[in-house]
């Protein structure tokens, strides 16, 4: 065992051992009022359903690369849910949701260790629900946003890097664009930028850091090679967690079971079903025939531009985001066939430029009467409200695209991100995991890894 692989375990080790003295949840942090059962159910369901859009997202992903890398790619989701996990338990949540400093960020000591996280409510965060409720379900909005980003460097990122990125991400990108726009003191909540359930905090930062990621790690070595999916029906399943746990995304983001979380919920089954036929229809036009990849691709564009605006706008209008939305996106990816950048798997132009598309409607379509919270969009008087979110989209992008860059190049000093050419032409699913979803060849495995017997396999693609 080298130095490199044995850091991370005495973290690990020390961390444990350390919250073993910590302090329990102790007093309740500005607590509010009495609980409210039904609000209560019904956060936790949303909270469940939110966790498992990760596994969904690595049925989606993991259908879509090689079958060489069906594992890797599905585990790199998977991995976000126990990083994330601990990092939000020891000082994500309060970078997020801590008392603001300044309108940044969260001071790490509010909630260290969710000191202060129990059964009670908070007056201000979740004046109806336990904190603690609050505090897992904005940890599953935390769980999947670096996992989304890993379709942009599929097939060639090397694990151990990739296990850095995560908690770099989490802590420089994600919990301060948290602290930013849902915190009461973030300073773009206080502009008045409106983002119901993660446009901006969750999809535009994905998918701009995706670009980024794209530029660093390079092309692969047959980016130019056409590639077959491995398994279109894994995309297909995929796509139903991912539209089913969707509406704990949004929904649940009314913070309560009432008239707004209805609301999301049926603008999110909406603008899905729209952008689903606005891709199709744009692949027919071009000559294509209506393909189930590309009817997975268009229903989750449609969840992700909607994202910020569910809450805020009637069902008509979601139809229109769901469908705009679609039919950039669908040029951008079009677009960037004709460029050297190797986003794997699109997340920019779906992600990325769905939730810019979906920030920038929700300034246009948002209406006040559909939610006191709100405020009336360009199309209904609301010129500020547009102003400000165009001003917003520019700092957000500009924050994402320049610490995403500094990150990943530092990871790459440290520890490589790119897997070497041998690695990436066995796959990563050998070469990072010594395991693989077809028959293993034994004068493919990786020098000096450890054989595995399979005692079950199957093939995929």
């Amino acid at each position: 065992m080298n130095a490199k692989t044995v850091v991370p375990f005495l973290v690990l080790v020390l961390g444990g051992l350390a919250a073993i003295g910590a302090p329990g949840p102790g007093p309740p942090v500005a607590p509010g009022g009495p609980i409210n059962s039904g609000d209560t159910a019904w956060m936790l369901t949303a909270s469940a359903l939110v966790l498992l859009m990760t596994p969904g997202l690595s049925f989606f992903y993991g259908g879509m690369v090689r079958t060489k890398n069906v594992i890797s790619t599905m585990m790199q989701s998977f991995i976000a849910m126990g990083v994330v996990t601990l990092v939000w338990v020891v000082v994500g949540f309060s970078l997020a949701f801590g008392d603001s400093v300044g309108g940044v960020i969260g001071d790490p000591r509010t909630f260290f260790m969710l000191r202060g996280v129990g059964g009670a409510t908070h007056a201000v965060l979740s004046p109806t629900v336990p904190l603690a409720v609050f505090a897992l379900f904005q940890l599953k909005f935390a769980i999947i946003t670096p996992a989304l980003v890993t379709g942009s460097f599929a097939e060639r990122v090397r694990f151990s890097s990739y296990l850095l990125f995560i908690v770099l991400f989490t802590l420089l990108i994600y919990c301060p664009l948290a602290h930013w726009t849902w915190h009461p003191d973030g300073f773009l909540h206080k502009m008045g930028v409106l983002d119901f359930a993660g446009g901006t905090v969750v999809h535009m930062s994905a998918g701009i850091a995706a670009f980024a990621a794209a530029i660093v790690l390079g092309q692969r070595t047959d980016h130019h090679q056409v590639h077959a999916p491995a398994h279109i029906p894994y995309v297909l399943l995929g796509t139903g967690m991912l539209w089913f746990g969707w509406f704990g995304f949004n929904a649940g983001s009314a913070l309560g079971a009432n008239g707004i979380a209805a609301q999301a919920f049926l603008t999110t089954n909406t603008a899905s079903a729209a952008a689903m036929l606005a891709w199709l229809s744009v692949d027919y036009a071009r000559g294509g025939k209506p393909t189930a990849m590309g009817a997975c691709i268009g229903a989750v564009v449609g969840l992700v531009a909607i994202t910020p605006a569910a809450g805020y706008v009637s069902v008509g209008s979601s139809i229109a985001i769901g469908t705009v939305a679609a039919v950039i996106s669908n040029m951008a990816v079009h677009w960037k066939t004709r460029t050297s950048l190797d986003d794997t798997l699109d997340v920019f132009p779906c992600h990325g430029v769905g939730g810019i598309v979906g920030m920038l409607l929700t300034g246009v379509l948002a209406q006040k009467a559909i939610n006191d919270g709100g405020a009336d969009g360009l199309l209904y008087g609301g010129t500020e409200l547009f102003r400000t979110h165009v001003l917003a989209l520019g700092v957000v992008t500009l924050f994402v695209l320049g610490m995403s860059f500094a990150l990943l190049r530092a990871i790459d000093l440290f520890s490589p991100l790119r897997v070497s050419q041998e690695q990436e032409a066995v796959g990563l699913d050998l070469s990072q995991h010594d395991e693989t979803v077809v028959p293993a060849d034994l004068n493919l495995r990786m020098p000096g890894a450890r054989s595995v017997p399979i005692a079950a396999t199957f093939l995929v693609g």
